[in-house]
Parts: structure tokens; sequence; C-alpha cells
């Protein structure tokens, strides 16, 4: 018998159907990713006006997801050892967990070079409530500056690993557990030289970190697990785009939710496989928060309160802020009940567009409400079964509720605003005292309605440090060149990986309104000098030997040096393991000053916009030779490329080194912005610091301290004011 074309398409579209079929579950709400819809009732009646479900309906989504819940866990082969580990029942209750820069400065004060662990907590404590958890982020966007991996660069943290482990310790002092990232996309730089979930593991001991988030990653792998419990250091593990595949639920105890919002909420999956697993519900470009904190209280999960992203700072609105304070206290106190197993989503209720989970316990159930409506709802919101002896509280609005009994049923009246939260505990005795209080504390928050706080964003002003000018020589000084005055038309865009062009991204120019990623701006450029080459190791040695200037901070300072001088062969190299703190030193002595960016972009590019220094199409052979190798070498000797020079004789300008300009600052972080590239370049991600060689890109860099800040990619060329 033979086969056409067409009959063999069709017996393997058949096959394809059967093993689909074999493998899929029967129900009508298949998950969506980390989300199951709801019964959407209001969708399938389109085109007639929206309508809420009837009990009955939400009874079959029930019977329906309830179903696929049990023969999934059958199918995963499931079983929750790991949430009954009482080294990891805090995350349980970890509800709001926000990312943290590291560079912050409320987390770190540049000046008197300490930690300042209270200053940040109670900042957030009086803006939103305060925080469970904190994951303290070292890495990404300055990883791949040089050869550091993301283990060399926690120890490169002010105070080295001791540090660390203090400042961990000051957050374990204000009951706050304590997460770092693990980048195993980080195969570029130098090789720790033992496995990613070992070095993790040793790394989180030596500094006494209670977990570890997994950038990019799509579940921890079972490897974690077994090297947390031979090093004999339990770590929670949460993966920042949840589980590649359910059944590792039975060791992530943690993940972030990125998800979608539509009017009806939906069911968060993992915690419905899963009613002990926290998700921390994370959207951290959104100016408006209504949708994650809505979506996050009906399922009983977390939020990701994050606001400095990279430097970047979107600081939570007032009514947010309140929303969140509100919603965490509800759920702290009621943690317990937010993992009950008998949790029960779309309870039903008794207004359009409003929506509540049940969370059932032994003596007591709690009602998590939302309203998705703009306007306020007020009246009956619940019919619950008649229980003698039973109170009811609104622990939203802070005050015990008398039912309205009917036929064997109550009905709770009261009132939830316009896309607002609701909250009522059922119970058969009087609230203990840490309810109570907080019961009393609601109605106080009541008689501020969320409403009546602003929920406009506001963008944070960054200002540029100022250099002052310097003496003008009477002719140009040996090793500069003198440029002239002019109207330079300034064009450069940062190189962030993240952020796209929204408000904030990048940095802000004294004639700008707002930080921004492309700037486009005429800026007149008095005369001045810089130097025609990098500053060299020999130039660096000389102001050491008139100053013996040694900065307080002296970690990694001249790292490459050996006996305190460079090693031989080296003098004509640049400089490099210097501080912008160590470049001012420099140019203050020789008196000079660092070049403003847009002096050293004209220096580069004079009045021709080229890209690149000797014109418009790059050259490989006019910049150093590229290093894409996992291990740092060093640069080349100045002035090797002498055909690679501006016209106004410049030389070195790309592809050496990277070299110090100015610095933004703004509430919360400081930033340098760097030029030039180097010749280093590690590979295999795209998450490591942008390399460029044009001249109408720059580097932002994130400041820290002058040990973390050194690298061994960035010099300096200084400048000098004219007549």
């Amino acid at each position: 018998m033979k086969f056409s074309i067409t009959d063999a398409r069709l017996l393997a579209a058949l096959l394809l159907f059967v093993t689909v079929s074999i493998g899929a579950q029967d129900t009508r709400y298949a998950p969506d990713g980390e989300l199951i819809p709801g019964p959407n009732c209001a969708g399938r009646a389109w085109p007639a006006p929206p309508r809420a479900c009837t009990p009955e309906q939400y009874d079959q989504w029930l019977a329906d997801v309830t179903h696929w819940r049990a023969e999934h866990r059958v199918r995963m082969g499931y079983e929750g050892s790991a949430y009954e580990r009482p080294e990891l029942k805090w995350t349980q209750s970890s509800f709001i967990q926000p990312q943290v820069m590291m560079e912050d400065r409320y987390l770190y004060d540049p000046e008197r070079g300490v930690y300042t662990v209270d200053r940040f907590l109670d900042d957030l404590n009086k803006r939103y409530g305060g925080v469970d958890s904190v994951l303290l982020w070292h890495t990404y966007p300055n990883i791949g500056i040089d050869d550091r991996n993301q283990y060399d660069l926690l120890g490169d943290l002010p105070g080295g690993i001791a540090g660390v482990r203090s400042l961990i310790d000051q957050f374990h002092a204000r009951g706050v557990r304590v997460l770092f990232p693990v980048m195993l996309w980080d195969q570029g730089t130098h090789d720790p030289g033992a496995t990613n979930w070992d070095a993790s593991v040793r790394a989180m001991k030596d500094v006494n970190a209670d977990g570890i988030n997994g950038d990019t990653l799509d579940g921890f792998p079972l490897p974690f697990v077994a090297a947390s419990d031979a090093q004999h250091h339990p770590l929670a593990l949460e993966p920042e785009g949840g589980v590649s595949n359910d059944e590792q639920l039975a060791w992530n105890t943690m993940s972030w939710g990125y998800w979608k919002y539509d009017s009806e909420p939906k069911v968060s999956r993992y915690k419905w496989l899963e009613s002990r697993h926290m998700v921390n519900v994370c959207d951290r470009w959104a100016k408006n928060k209504t949708d994650n904190l809505q979506y996050a209280f009906f399922n009983g999960a977390g939020y990701e309160s994050w606001e400095n992203i990279w430097g970047i700072w979107n600081e939570i609105t007032p009514r947010d802020a309140e929303s969140i304070r509100r919603v965490a206290s509800i759920e702290r106190a009621f943690s317990k009940l937010l993992t009950s197993s008998r949790w029960r989503p779309f309870y039903p209720t008794s207004q359009y567009g409003t929506y509540a989970s049940a969370w059932p316990g032994e003596n007591q159930t709690l009602y998590t409400l939302i309203n998705r409506n703009a306007y306020d709802v007020q009246g009956a919101q619940l019919q619950l079964p008649a229980d003698q002896g039973a109170h009811y509280y609104d622990m939203w609005n802070g005050r015990e509720i008398t039912p309205q009994e009917n036929a064997g049923s109550v009905q709770l009246s009261f009132s939830i605003e316009a896309n607002g939260f609701g909250a009522i505990v059922v119970t058969h005795s009087q609230l203990d005292s840490a309810d109570g209080k907080l019961l009393a504390r609601a109605s106080e928050w009541a008689k501020t309605p969320l409403t009546s706080l602003t929920n406009i964003w506001k963008p944070m002003r960054q200002e540029l440090v100022e250099i002052a000018k310097t003496r003008a020589p009477a002719s140009a000084p040996e090793g500069m060149v003198p440029v002239p005055a002019a109207d330079f038309e300034f064009v450069v865009q940062g190189m962030p990986i993240e952020g796209g062009n929204d408000v904030g991204v990048d940095v802000q120019y004294p004639w700008e309104d707002q930080a921004r990623r492309y700037h486009h701006h005429t800026v007149h450029i008095d005369a001045f000098y810089i130097d025609r080459t990098p500053v060299t190791n020999a130039q660096f040695k000389k102001f050491l030997d008139a100053t013996h200037y040694h900065p307080t901070d002296d970690h990694n300072f001249l790292k490459h040096w050996v006996g305190g001088t460079f090693t031989p062969g080296t003098a004509d190299e640049p400089v490099v393991y210097v501080s912008i703190e160590d470049a001012r030193a420099y140019a203050k002595w020789a008196g000079k000053r660092l070049p403003h960016e847009w002096e050293w972009q004209y220096s580069a590019q004079a009045l021709t916009k080229s890209p690149y220094p000797w014109g418009n199409v790059f050259n490989i052979e006019l910049v150093s030779a590229l290093n894409k190798t996992r291990n740092l070498t060093h640069p080349e000797p100045v002035a090797m490329h002498p055909q690679a020079a501006s016209s106004f004789g410049v030389l070195d300008l790309v592809g050496n080194v990277w070299q110090w300009t100015d610095e933004y600052r703004d509430d919360h972080t400081r930033a340098a912005v760097l030029r030039g590239g180097s010749y280093y370049q590690p590979q295999g991600s795209v998450w490591y610091f942008p390399p460029t060689y044009r001249l109408d890109e720059h580097g932002k860099y994130l400041l820290l301290s002058p040990g973390r800040d050194r690298a061994g990619t960035i010099g300096l060329r200084c400048a000098m004011d004219a007549e």
C-alpha cells in the first residue's frame, strides 16, 4: 500500500492529536502561563451587557479547577515536604519584598563609608509599612565591566564578606530576611572554579543569607537543594520567572509573578497547586500598582515593592504606598489562613465587579475582597451560611459588622471604595490582642480613603556633580592638546540594557528637565586643553611619589601593581583600578580636572558628527586587540594607533580603557558616565555591561564605594581650562 504526501500529513496530524490528547487534562480553564482564568461569565455574555456570575457558575468553575489540581498533582508526583522545613517557614509570610540596589544611598553612606540599614528600613516603614525580606542586588548592570564574576563582586562590597555579614545581621535584627541574586548566565567572567550551586551556597553561607533569587531563571534545579543541604545552610529558592515545570514547586518555595491583568482577576497557578508557595507579584516599570496589589490580595500573594530599578528610581505613589501598608498588615496578621489548603477563589459576591477569596482555618475564616469597579460599592457584599455565635469583623474599615439574617444565611454589608480592597474575618471568639490592635488601626486608616491620596507618579530629579574650573595656563601644557571654543551639537544616547525610553532612564543633563535615554542639545564649550592620551602608570606613580596619596578605602586600589609600583614593561599602559575619587585627586595634583562628557566627545568628534574619532566607518585595526576570554589581561600602551587620532590630535579615545567623566546623583543613586569602551568584553550573555566604541553612545556606571567601583578597565584622562 502506497501513501501519498497528503496521506502522510494526515497521519502525522492524527498522531500529533493523539499525543497531545494523551498528555492533556480535561478542563475548561486551562492555565495560561502562571495564571488560571476565572469563570469569566461577563466575557461569555458579550455582546449582551456584562453580568456577574451566579453562585452556581462559581461552583462549576471551582469543581473544574479543583479536579484539575487533584489530577495534576498526581501527574507531578507532588510532595511538599520542603514547605514543612522549619528553616523555610518564613517564606510563607514574606509578603513584601523589595529588590534593593546595593548602590542605594539609603542603604550605604559613601561619605561615612558605613551601611545604614536603619535609615533604609525606617524610610520604607514610614512610606508603606515596611518589608518582610529584601533582595540585595550586587551585580547587574555593572557586571562585565571587567572579569569579576558574581562572587568576586560580592566580596568587593564595602567591608568585604565580613562587612556583608554584618549588614545582614542588621537586617535580621529588624526581623527582615535577606536574599541575593544568582546569575547562571554569568559564564563569561572569571571562572569561580566550582559549580554554580556549590559556589552560590558557599557564598550565602559565608554571609549568612537566607535565600537566593534566580535571575532570568525558570526554576532552580535540584542540585541547589543538594548543595545547601550538604553545606548545612538551607536556602529559600526564588526563581525570577516561576518554574519551568510544576514539579519544581516541591523545592522552589518562592517565585516572582509576572502577571497579565484583566478586569476579572485570575488565580495563581503555583498558589493553587501549593497554597504555601509564596509568589511576589512583580511589575517593576508600572507607575500604577493597583492591578498588582489587587491580584496579589485576591490570591493571598506578596508584592515585590521594587523602586530602585538598576539606578532608575520608580517611586511608589502615595495611594499605592498606603494600599501596600494596609494590604500587607492584613496579610501578615492572617498569614496562616492565607496558606489554607481549603482556599476558595471566587467565593460568590453580591455585586458586580467585586471578587472574593475565602481562606478557611480551624476557628476563623478570612475573606479578601477587591473592587475592580472605578466607583465605590456599598451595601450587601457577601452572603454566608448562618453560623451561631460567630462574630464578623471588617478588617479594612475597622469595625464589627452586625449581619442581617435571612433564611439560614447571613448577609454582610460594608463599603469597598473604587478600585479598592476589603477584608472580613469570621470568628467564634473575640479578636486576640494583636488582631484587635489591627482593627483599631484600620478604623483610623478608614478616615483617609485611598481615593483621597494621589496616584500621580513623579520622576526623581538628578543633579550633575560640579567640576571646578582650573587655572588657565599661558600655553599648552606638555602632553595636552588645545581644543577651541565652539557651539557643539551634543548628540548621545545612554546604553542601559533595560528601561526603554522611559522617563528616568540614563542621566539628566543640566539643560534637561528629566533623565532620559536620548540626548540632543547644542552646548557652548569654552576653549580647553585635554590630555593627548589616558594617564599612564608612570604618570600616576609620579603623583603618588609627590603626594604619598593613599585612599581611605584602598580595596582594589592599583590592584595590578606589585609592591607599590607598576610591573616592568607597563609604564606606558593606561593606569586602571582607580576610582573616580582617585582620578579627581590625581587631576587636582596636576592642576587639571576631569573633562565634562560633552568636552570629551567634542575633543573626539569635533564638529563632524562622525561616530568614530577617525571617521564614519569602524576599523578594527585602529583599536586595541579585543579580549573575549574569561580572564582580564591588560590594556595596550598608549599611542599605539596614531592613525586613530581625532582631528584635534587626541589619541586612545576608544577601545583601550573606559574613561571617567561626569557624575550624576539623585536622592538614591550615584552614577558616572564612562566614555570610550574597553578592550575587554566578556561573552555569552546580553546582560553584561554594554560595550561601545561609538562617540554618540556612553556607559552609565553605578557608583557604590571606591573599592567596589575600581575596575581593571577604567582609567582617566584630564582636562584644563584655557584662556
